[in-house]
């Protein structure tokens, strides 16, 4: 069972850390009202953003011996951040300046998010030149994907606690840090009186259209950090189209399970991801391949059940901010 659980747990949480990033993302963006259902397709953008980054420099070099750690980090780090920050962009002006149906525009988005990543993809694998469809960023993935120093040393504890790549670790600190600012801060009461009343916090002299626009991209760019983990740690630097899965949708689906709180969402993005690879460790054989979707179904199942729970227990710290999804004209206030 020890041996189990030394195979199965470091899996599980290097599968929950773009779910982490996702979520923490999409709860400061619902948290100043903003329901952005374009996440799945602002992860996407981050992680094929990355790619583009982390292939163009790698061709660069005139020897892969010649990489810079640091630029193999900064490069694909910016770029990604760059662009999800594009697409936070893009859903605020059309949300908040023009006043569009957020659940629409957030759909729309990753429409665009994963066909945006899927023809530059695309674009990269033909430049390749190569039988199979992906493109193998090796050379960066590696700084992405090592280990904390000493984890091969340390046993069990070095396989569970420091076996992940730094993005493993900013995503809990992003987390933590997050709650705190929510929970303990100005800005973070701010933030949640938008959401929760934007006409009364306009009117107590807070920028609501300041802090849905800041809070929803820097959400989204956190998120895109979840699409470059998946890519050059979680995948080892492979590129492929239609890779990513529904994860996007699964980070989503997490924000409700977390009740909003990111500092929860570490443990529970660690129990999705056990959930979402269950299948892989039960047993295996023709009679089983049939119910492989419906164990991947599992984290959408408990997700409802608590949906469900809170509804009936009406708890008000329990509720998504009550002016989630709905558009704020000042001058009905």
């Amino acid at each position: 069972m020890f041996s189990f659980l030394i195979a199965f747990i470091p899996r599980a949480i290097q599968q929950a850390i773009p779910l982490l990033l996702g979520s923490t993302g999409e709860t400061l963006t619902e948290k100043s009202g903003n329901l952005n259902l374009g996440i799945p397709g602002i992860m996407y953008v981050g992680a094929i953003s990355g790619v583009i980054g982390s292939f163009y420099y790698e061709n660069s070099l005139a020897d892969s011996g010649d990489i810079s750690g640091v630029l193999a980090i900064i490069i694909p780090l910016l770029c990604s951040l760059f662009g999800s920050l594009m697409m936070g962009l893009i859903y605020c002006f059309l949300t908040v300046t023009l006043r569009a149906n957020q659940n629409v525009t957030g759909l729309a988005m990753t429409t665009f998010g994963v066909g945006f990543g899927n023809f530059f993809g695309g674009s990269l694998i033909k430049l390749v030149d190569t039988d199979i469809p992906s493109i193998a960023l090796s050379s960066t993935s590696y700084y992405f994907s090592r280990s904390l120093p000493g984890a091969s040393s340390l046993g069990w504890f070095g396989k569970l606690f420091l076996s992940y790549g730094f993005l493993a670790y900013v995503a809990i600190v992003i987390a933590l840090l997050s709650s705190y600012v929510l929970n303990r801060t100005r800005v973070g009461l701010h933030l949640k009186a938008v959401g929760e009343n934007p006409g009364t916090a306009d009117a107590a002299g807070i920028n609501v259209t300041k802090y849905k626009y800041v809070a929803t991209c820097v959400g989204s760019m956190i998120a895109g950090l979840g699409g470059l983990y998946y890519v050059m740690d979680y995948a080892s630097g492979v590129w492929s189209n239609d890779a990513f899965g529904d994860r996007g949708w699964l980070a989503i689906a997490l924000v409700i399970f977390t009740i909003w709180r990111p500092n929860v969402g570490i443990p529970a993005s660690i129990l999705f991801g056990g959930l979402y690879i269950l299948y892989l460790y039960l047993p295996t054989g023709m009679d089983h391949m049939e119910y492989k979707e419906l164990y991947k179904m599992i984290p959408y199942v408990v997700t409802l059940f608590v949906l469900v729970l809170t509804s009936i227990k009406k708890k008000r710290e329990n509720q998504p901010p009550a002016h989630l999804g709905l558009p704020y004209f000042r001058e009905e206030r």
